[in-house]
This record gives structure tokens, C-alpha cells and sequence, in this order.
């Protein structure tokens, strides 16, 4: 081999050696989360919406991994409606749509084999931005498209700042 072709050689190998190695894929996944504060300002909210209503609510705030973040009860909200309201919201975040979304399945095996679930009216998805940050669920009105509506205002409180994220 010539010099000249040594050397060029040389300068090829040294530059591919200084090059950034990429992987091929990434090796962690970064997941957004919504704050303590921010799921608190989702409970507080669902339950004056269903107190203009005239009614108490438990409401039950979860992550995407559909671990309770937040739960309040109102005052005079049935005890029942508590784990109801837990059970409503790991539900849409399980299968990332409204409880009324659900129903239809309430009589599949899914509802046996599912412990936690809870296939009815009265929980949305907290999505913004393309992202899925978890879900509400409400329980206490005598109708589940009631309890949606107050965990949609729930949603409503943030939607907008989740959105600029």
C-alpha cells in the first residue's frame, strides 16, 4: 500500500472511531405524569360539579398505571360509592375510554376475570397532548352518565394547561 493510501486509510478509521454511536433503540421510555396538586385540583372539581347537581360523590383520581393519585368522598356520599369510584377509574385506564364506553361489555368474561374492574358509566380517560396520564372516576348520582359528567369537569379544570405540556 502506498503512503498515500495509509494515510488516507488512517483518516477514515480516526473519524469513524470519533462518530457518536447510536443505539438502535432507546433504552428508556419516558413517561409524563401528572403532579399530587394537579390530581387534586381533578377530585376537588368533579365533586363541586356533581354538588351543583345537588349530589355526593366519591371520586378516585389514578395514574396510567391505574394507582389512585387522589380519592375524596363529599361529606354525605355513600360509603359504597368509595371503592366504586376507585374501580371506575382503573377501568378507563385500563382500556383508555369512558366507562359508558364500557358497558357493553359488563356481561363478558372480562368482568370475571378482571378483579377491579368495573364495566358502567362514570369515568373518562385523562388524555392531553396525545398522552395518556390516567383516569377519573366518579360514583353517587343515582345515573353513571351523571357521574361521567362530573368527572369530565373534573377533567375540564386542566385539560387546557395538560394540553400546553
Amino acid at each position: 500500500m502506498s503512503k498515500m493510501k495509509s494515510m488516507v486509510l488512517a483518516s477514515l478509521i480516526g473519524l469513524t472511531a470519533m462518530a457518536p454511536v447510536q443505539a438502535e433503540d432507546d433504552m428508556a421510555v419516558n413517561v409524563s405524569r401528572i403532579t399530587m396538586d394537579v390530581a387534586n385540583r381533578i377530585a376537588v372539581a368533579s365533586i363541586e360539579a356533581c354538588r351543583k347537581e345537588g349530589i355526593p360523590i366519591s371520586v378516585t383520581v389514578v395514574d396510567r398505571n391505574g394507582i389512585p393519585q387522589a380519592q375524596l368522598r363529599d361529606t354525605m356520599a355513600p360509603p359504597v360509592s368509595w371503592g366504586i369510584s376507585q374501580k371506575k377509574a382503573y377501568t378507563a385506564v385500563m382500556f383508555n375510554v369512558k366507562g359508558s364506553q364500557l358497558e357493553g361489555r359488563a356481561n363478558s368474561p372480562l368482568q370475571t376475570m378482571g378483579e377491579g374492574l368495573a364495566f358502567m358509566a362514570g369515568s373518562v380517560p385523562i388524555q392531553a397532548g396525545g398522552k395518556l396520564y390516567g383516569a377519573i372516576g366518579v360514583s353517587g348520582a343515582p345515573d353513571g352518565m351523571v357521574d361521567e359528567k362530573c368527572a369530565a369537569a373534573g377533567l375540564d379544570e386542566v385539560k387546557m394547561d395538560l394540553e400546553m405540556m
